[in-house]
């Protein structure tokens, strides 16, 4: 299977995002790719709540999920938007929602992400992304053509249980969709990614936000790029480098029964006490 991870440098106006978006969703198509893949909030790179109160829409009405749904039926190939960020959550707050679409543009899946990204990277680094987004609080995992997908959404990463559950549950492949610190990213983010592949022997496919963000609202947010792909062994089959733009790369399925074969961890749990 063609896999496509996009690596986007959005902006905080989803209007002036989504050509780019749909550019660079074009290229992938052209050159062959099945699944398509983009980063986390692909329509919206922002640090300040105000703007995105502004600019952001209920699912309903948001254009960058409209125009890629008409772009996979136009194309007929499988889309994940890693995520959008959108208004309309259940209390007031906005939503961080992935969505995989299917080839005749229909909405096959959504995930709302799980766990808030709430730290202090460094002193003038922090995020509280709680006091603007609600969390999601259900797993998903859903049927593709080439196998089961487990949807998570880049902080999701740090939660092993996550990814676990995800390949008991029968997921050939996990999905990352990102907007990393440049600081974590540096120290974090290759190896929290081999760790989940070489944990669940799954396909782990991660496309990320690049570069410095431009914004015409609040402080401009920069993230660490480097889409990768990783194989069940956790071998890294392609890095998207830090500039925005494709990567290509072929996913060899059968790979996934072959390496739980070789290291069954995922039926060895034995129960034990707590600590």
């Amino acid at each position: 299977m063609q896999a496509a991870l996009v690596q986007l440098n959005s902006s905080d106006d989803p209007a002036r995002n989504l050509p780019v978006t749909l550019g660079l969703l074009e290229q992938a198509a052209d050159r062959g790719a099945e699944l398509i893949v983009t980063p986390e909030v692909t329509n919206c790179v922002s640090l300040s709540r105000s703007h995105q109160a502004d600019v952001l829409q209920v699912e309903a009405d948001d254009i960058t999920l409209a125009a890629c749904r008409a772009f996979a039926k136009d194309r007929g190939v499988w889309l994940l938007l890693g995520s959008l960020a959108l208004t309309g959550g259940a209390d007031g707050r906005f939503v961080n929602r992935a969505f995989l679409i299917t080839g005749d543009g229909a909405v096959a899946a959504r995930y709302d992400k799980i766990h808030m990204f709430d730290v202090a990277v460094t002193p003038t680094e922090t995020f509280r992304e709680s006091d603007g987004y609600a969390p999601g609080d259900r797993a998903v995992l859903a049927d593709t053509p080439w196998g089961k997908l487990g949807m998570t959404i880049c902080y999701d990463l740090r939660f092993p249980g996550l990814s676990r559950d995800l390949a008991k549950a029968g997921a050939g492949m996990l999905a990352y969709p990102s907007a990393f610190s440049p600081v974590t990213g540096a120290a974090h983010w290759d190896v929290l990614l081999r760790a989940r592949a070489i944990e669940t022997g799954c396909f782990v496919l991660a496309p990320a936000q690049c570069g410095t963000h431009a914004a015409t609202k609040g402080k401009p947010r920069q993230t660490y790029g480097h889409s990768l792909a990783v194989d069940p062994w956790g071998a890294v089959l392609a890095d998207g480098g830090v500039e925005p733009g494709i990567t290509m790369v072929a996913l060899d399925m059968a790979a996934v029964q072959s390496t739980r074969g070789r290291i069954p961890s995922l039926t060895h749990d034995r129960p034990y006490g707590a600590p």
